[in-house]
């Protein structure tokens, strides 16, 4: 398994935050705004996913630091004696703050400080804000504790100075991160409208189609006045992910559209995000909805290959591939058109200083290409280039996009755990990146040729394991997998459990 590269590909925060953030920590002489102060501001701004700018200051209060603060934090007194004032600083803060969400841990302590230090000068503030308490809560409704600690302990992250206000605003931009991670940009960006304003629904909805949406996960439908299926969507929970698309749909034309036509609203439970993507899907396919256009079933699709040629360059090329074909060394990727594999060669090649004329892209004319005048190509199209260095970048070009082995000694069952006590867990049966199916009941598990005494049944018959290949792989189905079991299980609360070979005569 590519573990390390999944890791590594998440990097930035993901597209479902808010796209200008500033990620905010403030150590006080105490907790009450109103008599208390402001001692040491840390924060980090977001735009786009990525980190543009970290800024701390101390912050002189003009009172004496409380000892048990001292205890806390390990800011004295003497520390900021010659550190600015809050009224030096709040032309900084000010134009830091200008068009961004304003993030914090506990956001309502952190912008009542700032409320109240502004409102000393005479001045206000009026930012959008957005908890991350609140999202954790949201996002992970199986742990008990929301607090810094708890999120640093549960994501094992490495902290220099626990209490300090830029380290602590630096774990809230990592918690971002790993939670990009786990969960896609829909999930993500429902959890941050939840805390944002309820916006007027569309014209032709009543609030009754609105008030029945439940506040948990799962697949909803749009139909127009006359039943007809427009848009199928998931979310981990359906009522807000729902009002998000008419928050600004005035700035997207497909939701504008969409919105108009909207005039009742179905959905379907799942036990959680993981559930609800393999449902959604299923009936996009199934379904065929007017605007979904994204999920589409296909009997090919194509793949990276490299190949050495007589020179010792790996050239890179495009092959079309069977859904099921065994899976291959020097293969990467799937891609549903040769359009999408070509599109994202050029995008390595470019990141990469690769040839054109070694990736596909150009046919070779036997001299230099018009790359290497650009420097965007070193010249291993004329053998300038050593081989060597050339390949270890094609290696690094493609390696993330290596197809992963399926890792486990044959089908497992996944069970997914409910956070509500009045719901059964369920259990999913996958083989070989295969969805076979969700078992819901008895009779389900000798369909399938589950068998044994006590649940969870771990036990099924050798032929019934070869029919299994008989299942169409899906290459969306393959992504959503591949997303849950490389990522830690407790954290989208999913427990693998393998299935033991018997022999026909214990059938």
């Amino acid at each position: 398994m590519q573990l390390d590269w999944f890791e590594k590909s998440f990097s930035s925060i993901s597209k479902g935050f808010p796209k200008k953030m500033v990620l905010f920590d403030c150590e006080t002489t105490g907790g009450n705004p109103n008599y208390h102060r402001i001692i040491e501001v840390g924060l980090l701004i977001i735009e786009n996913g990525l980190i543009i700018e970290r800024w701390q200051s101390f912050v002189n209060p003009g009172v004496i630091v409380p000892e048990l603060i001292t205890k806390i934090t390990g800011i004295d007194s003497e520390m900021i004696r010659n550190a600015p004032d809050f009224e030096q600083l709040s032309n900084k803060i000010e134009e830091v703050l200008k068009d961004r969400v304003f993030v914090a841990h506990n956001a309502r302590f952190d912008y009542g400080f700032l409320k109240a230090e502004f409102a000393r000068l005479g001045l206000k503030v009026n930012s959008k804000t957005l908890c991350s308490v609140k999202l954790s809560r949201y996002l992970y409704p199986q742990f008990k504790s929301h607090g810094l600690s708890a999120i640093i302990k549960r994501f094992d992250l490495p902290i220099a100075n626990r209490h300090r206000a830029l380290d602590d605003a630096e774990m809230i931009a990592e918690f971002f991160i790993r939670t990009s991670q786990i969960f896609d940009i829909d999930a993500i960006s429902s959890a941050c409208a939840s805390q944002f304003k309820r916006p007027s629904i569309p014209p032709n909805v009543a609030v009754s189609e609105i008030d029945k949406l439940p506040q948990k996960p799962g697949v909803y439908y749009f139909y127009d006045k006359d039943r007809n299926l427009l848009y199928i969507g998931k979310s981990i929970n359906i009522n807000n992910r729902v009002m998000s698309h008419f928050y600004s749909d005035h700035k997207n034309s497909k939701d504008f559209k969409l919105n108009l036509k909207i005039s009742h609203i179905d959905f379907k439970e799942t036990i959680s995000d993981f559930s609800a993507q393999l449902l959604e899907s299923k009936e996009i396919k199934s379904l065929n909805p007017i605007y979904n256009r994204r999920l589409k079933k296909t009997k090919h699709l194509y793949q990276i290959k490299t190949k050495t040629n007589e020179h010792g360059y790996k050239e890179i090329d495009i092959e079309k591939v069977q859904i099921n074909d065994e899976l291959l060394l020097d293969r990467y990727g799937l891609f549903r058109s040769l359009t999408q594999a070509k599109k994202q060669i050029t995008k390595l090649v470019d990141e990469y200083s690769l040839c054109h004329q070694l990736s596909c892209l150009e046919k070779s004319r036997n001299k230099a290409c018009f790359r290497t005048q650009l420097n965007k190509c070193f010249g291993a199209c004329v053998n300038q280039e050593s081989a060597s260095d050339y390949n270890l970048r094609v290696d690094s070009a493609v390696r993330k996009y290596q197809r992963h082995i399926w890792p486990y000694a044959g089908p497992i069952l996944i069970e997914e755990k409910s956070t509500d006590s009045n719901i059964e867990n369920a259990y999913h049966l996958i083989s070989d990146w295969k969805y076979i199916g969700q078992i819901k009941n008895e009779e389900d598990f000798y369909n399938f040729g589950l068998s044994g005494s006590s649940r969870p049944i771990l036990k099924i018959p050798s032929e019934k394991i070869n029919s299994l290949q008989d299942f169409e792989f899906d290459l969306d189905t393959y992504h959503i997998l591949i997303k849950f079991l490389l990522a830690k299980s407790e954290m989208n609360n999913l427990r693998i459990l393998n299935i033991s070979k018997v022999s026909d005569n214990h059938h």
